[in-house]
């Protein structure tokens, strides 16, 4: 089950019309241009998806969707960002009748955290009541697990299948790579530091870049495979400009922006937050055209 989830897993975008409704046909479209790009597998409900604002059928719906779109081409994950135990199951339960490869589930993120026991005994809850596989998705700032705790956790669990790791600091990833338990697996979702996760050994990513750049982001995960890392550092230095212009409290809003800039419109984002304004759309234009430009260069040189 884990070992082919791997590579480029972008987080869908969850399309909204301007009074907040779901617009299901931007979604599906958005979906089909995605597999489209090559990318490796489709997350659903996570952060670049607004899955916080979810309602559990609007989540339910956009889960049935994916499933329906995806077709088992590639695998499926489902982002279940909840406050509680309880919701989080509830959430699962109500996709265990769909093909659902992993579920990507946050620790809790309100005020109060739990201590490592609870925070164990929440993940341990969770695998034994659902059918689905568990992926940690370490991304709440004031609740981060620790690499120690991370590693207790997938040792102990087996259902805990691996991690998302979403914390800026790249030691905490070699920390996690370096004696993560054999079969486990440990996703970067450190988008600036991409090239560098990959040539640590992560197996994947799962993460903002991806949904905004899906091709720039399969290229440079295929340069690492093949070792051609100039080329690498190449797509890493535009990445990393590219990533400075779309990063902020409104950073799902333009990654929606990029992708209308690249023929695939997705809606606005759901209310309170702000679409990109005119000045994110101004830094983000030509950051995007320097990175996109050397995309397919490889390929065009492999062909002649």
């Amino acid at each position: 089950m884990a070992s082919k989830i791997h590579g480029i897993i972008p987080p869908m975008t969850t399309p909204f019309t301007a009074e907040g409704e779901i617009d299901e046909g931007a979604y599906r479209n958005q979906i089909r241009w995605f597999l489209g790009t090559g990318v490796h597998g489709i997350c659903v409900g996570g952060s670049t998806g607004e899955g916080h604002t979810l309602t559990r059928d609007e989540f339910k719906l956009l889960m049935e969707i994916a499933a329906e779109e995806v077709g088992g081409r590639v695998p499926l994950i489902a982002g279940i960002i909840a406050n509680s135990t309880r919701e989080a199951i509830l959430r699962a339960r109500d996709i265990e009748h769909l093909a659902i490869d992993a579920l990507q589930i946050t620790p809790v993120h309100y005020l109060f955290k739990p201590s490592e026991e609870a925070t164990f005994n929440h993940f341990k809850t969770l695998t034994e009541s659902v059918k689905q596989p568990v992926i940690i998705y370490n991304v709440i700032p004031w609740n981060y697990l620790t690499p120690a705790q991370l590693l207790h956790i997938m040792r102990e669990l087996p259902g805990v299948i691996g991690v998302k790791q979403s914390q800026g600091d790249l030691k905490l990833m070699a920390d996690l790579l370096l004696d993560v338990p054999e079969g486990k697996l440990v996703f970067t979702a450190v988008d600036a530091l991409l090239y560098p996760s990959f040539a640590l050994g992560s197996p994947g990513t799962i993460a903002a870049n991806p949904t905004a750049v899906p091709t720039a982001c399969v290229a440079l995960w295929d340069a690492v495979q093949r070792g051609d890392h100039a080329y690498a550092m190449q797509l890493h230095d535009r990445m990393l400009r590219f990533w400075n212009t779309i990063v902020g409290d409104n950073l799902p809003a333009c990654v929606k922006a990029v992708l209308e800039m690249q023929g695939c419109p997705v809606g606005l984002p759901r209310a309170p937050m702000p679409a990109a304004s005119a000045k994110q759309r101004a830094a983000i234009e030509p950051a995007l055209r320097h990175l996109l430009e050397i995309v397919d260069k490889p390929v065009r040189a492999a062909a002649e």
